[in-house]
């Protein structure tokens, strides 16, 4: 027997699938998270789950490298930048922001990753087109070196002005540093992104450099603990943000690429789920402990950012694009007094994996989420989390009656609903925001809700790692007209992409038949100040192709294109897939009898408009069948999620056991009898 086993590391449970190859038996586990080292948690629920020495495959998904970034725990962290462009990091992209930033009276930008007297200055200069201006002397490079060990910092960050044309100076400070600070690591801007923006650049590079020893050191511990524990195959991967997995000791090198690790793995999963029941476009939405993440899949693959924002710092890497907000099951709500006015909040902070939820019985004592749909019913008082953890519904109705209930004059069943009320407009907006804000119809769409506090099964994401390929991405810098590009030149720029890459996977032990490459090229208008990516089909570079695909995506965003403006290329992507052997959904059997055969009793629950009760019948999930089929109100109960149908709803069930909730249509006939 062997198995691939996956561990998903959240802020309250760590979830674990298992797989086995030879049968695709799929046995499940979670387990309370470790946040002081969650390497205890995985190892902890691999002895559940596995016999150590059967594993095959391993993959986890980690929020050390985005807690670390949140909470300002990474390392001590020194720059080193060309002479006269030590201003740049600190500049930024001399704005606020933008939405409610613009309105803040009391904005302030984050402080930086890397503090102004730990940025040294370089004498060197490379110019625009990649020519020597002022040579860096070697032993120029060795004075600095010995300044930076004088800082007694953890980690550098070496980012010079266009590196990306001309990488030499960079790996001669490299070298310096080495030689007087070999346990030191060193982050270089035209290994990270070497691509124009500087700022861009500058502020990747560090978060690179920031993170690397924190991550670095859990990894470590982590795969020590996985020798320990007999787990000895080679084939041991961490998730990415970009969507694919790559191994433990390139993810510790590339640590700002692992900063929605999490999140990225449920959203390849909601890929393969929507394939197999045969919907492409979908709202992918992961609803934890702490937080709610959200993302939009456009014909069954995941899109892209090169850009994002983590807790106010810029971060340029190829990544799925996630959209998050503080809205999870141990999100705390709170009443607030705003001129005499009491004012319910719900959020941002958590109650965590420790002490968790009031109804947890861990020492938890401000009302959370979790304890609104205890209080309301949908939680059962007799269901036990995750297997392990019984709700304390009477400890839960006194924590929203004395801190919510009360200061507002409601009852403790209005105050809970009015908590659930708050927390779902603010996930309703988190999905306007990626997409009909971007232009896009939430009628075309199917919403996959999943993770700890969702309905698909909780343990989505650690799915989502089974099925997740390993992927490098590659990018170069090269600004041409494309009206100009030679395509022989194109073709060029990407095979040198595309060797490095394909010589990384083959290094890590992929056939050449395995290696799927895909290229993309950022386009723009002359004279723009920001790029679309837009993938190229493969075959021989057709500019004229190529400029439609770019001009109609323009219209899409933006709702407007301009054919007769130029176009510019900026940079050219490689992505490189190593293909993994797809695990298979396993389907359930055919209904041989009445719905009723998975329903397990009824209770009150509040499913109402506004929290009123309602009887619910209960129906247990590991029951029901392909062709099953019921209306709401209605309460699904399973090990690792609960499923709550509202009146007007109607539940059919797939060849996959997936759940398909739909709205039943006011005046079209007579509503379908439960089956």
């Amino acid at each position: 027997m062997t198995l691939r086993v996956a561990a998903d590391t959240g802020g309250t449970f760590t979830d674990f699938v298992a797989v086995d190859e030879e049968t695709g038996r799929i046995d499940i586990a979670k387990v309370p998270s470790t946040p002081g080292d969650p390497s205890e948690a995985v190892v902890a629920g691999l002895r559940e789950v596995a016999a150590s020495s059967a594993v095959s495959f391993f993959s986890h998904g980690t929020t050390v490298g985005t807690n670390a970034l949140l909470e300002g725990k990474g390392a001590r962290t020194a720059l080193l930048v060309s002479e006269g462009f030590r201003g740049v990091y600190e500049v930024r992209e001399q704005t606020r922001g933008y939405g409610q930033a613009i309105f803040d009276f009391f904005f302030r930008r984050q402080d930086p990753l890397a503090r102004p007297r730990e940025t040294l200055e370089v004498p060197e200069r490379v110019g625009a087109d990649g020519a020597v201006v002022r040579p860096l002397d070697p032993a120029a490079a060795s004075r600095i070196a010995q300044q930076v060990r004088d800082l007694g910092v953890e980690s550098v960050a070496v980012c010079l002005l266009f590196s990306f044309r001309d990488d030499r100076h960079e790996r001669m400070l490299r070298d310096a540093l080495a030689r007087v600070l070999p346990e030191v690591p060193v982050s270089l801007s035209s290994a990270v992104l070497p691509q124009v923006r500087e700022y861009h650049r500058l502020a990747t590079t560090v978060a690179n450099a920031y993170l690397r020893p924190t991550l670095g050191r859990y990894l470590g511990r982590l795969e020590s603990r996985l020798g320990e524990a007999g787990v000895r195959t080679p084939r041991r991967y961490v998730m990415q943000s970009n969507g694919g997995v790559t191994t433990l000791g390139r993810a510790a090198e590339r640590a700002v690429a692992t900063i929605v690790s999490g999140p990225a793995a449920g959203v390849i999963a909601c890929e393969t789920i929507g394939r197999a029941a045969g919907r492409a476009d979908l709202v992918t939405f992961d609803m934890g402990g702490t937080s709610c993440d959200v993302a939009l899949v456009r014909g069954g693959r995941a899109t892209t950012t090169a850009q994002t924002k983590i807790a106010g710092h810029d971060v340029a890497v190829p990544m799925l694009d996630i959209h998050t907000v503080s809205a999870g099951g141990g999100t705390i709500a709170r009443v607030e007094r705003i001129g005499g006015t009491a004012r319910l909040r719900v959020g941002p902070d958590s109650a965590g994996a420790r002490p968790g939820p009031v109804a947890y019985g861990a020492g938890g004592t401000q009302p959370t989420i979790t304890d609104a749909h205890a209080v309301l019913g949908t939680l059962s008082a007799d269901a036990a989390l995750g297997g392990r953890v019984s709700l304390d519904v009477r400890a839960a109705r006194e924590a929203v009656r004395r801190k919510i209930a009360e200061p507002l004059g409601l009852t403790i069943a209005a105050a809970a609903a009015g908590m659930l009320r708050v927390v779902d407009v603010q996930m309703g907006e988190a999905i306007k925001a990626i997409t009909t804000r971007r232009g896009f119809d939430l009628r075309e769409f199917t919403l996959v809700a999943f993770g700890g506090a969702g309905p698909h099964p909780g343990v989505t994401s650690a799915l989502g790692l089974l099925v997740s390929d390993v992927r490098h991405d590659h990018v170069r810098s090269r600004l041409d007209r494309l009206d100009e590009l030679a395509p022989r030149t194109a073709e060029s720029e990407f095979m040198g992409l595309e060797d490095a890459a394909t010589a990384e996977l083959r290094d890590e032990g992929f056939a050449p038949e395995s290696i799927q490459l895909r290229r993309a090229l950022d386009l723009r208008y002359l004279g723009q100040g920001y790029e679309l990516t837009t993938p190229i089909e493969p075959g021989p570079i057709d500019p004229l192709a190529i400029r439609a695909a770019f001009d109609a995506e323009h219209e899409r965003q933006f709702g407007h294109a301009a054919p007769d403006r130029a176009v510019e290329v900026v940079s050219y992507r490689v992505a490189a897939i190593g293909r993994v052997v797809p695990v298979a959904l396993a389907r359930v059997p055919a209904a041989d009898g009445p719905v009723e055969h998975a329903r397990v009793g009824e209770r009150e629950a509040g499913l109402g408009e506004h929290g009123e009760p309602l009887r619910c019948a209960v129906y247990e999930r590991s029951r029901l069948r392909a062709g099953h089929g019921f209306a709401g109100p209605a309460i699904v109960r399973q090990l690792d999620a609960t499923t709550c149908v509202l009146p007007g709803q109607r539940v059919e069930v797939d060849a996959f056991g997936d759940l398909l909730i739909s709205e039943l249509a006011v005046g079209r006939g007579p509503e379908p009898p439960d089956r």
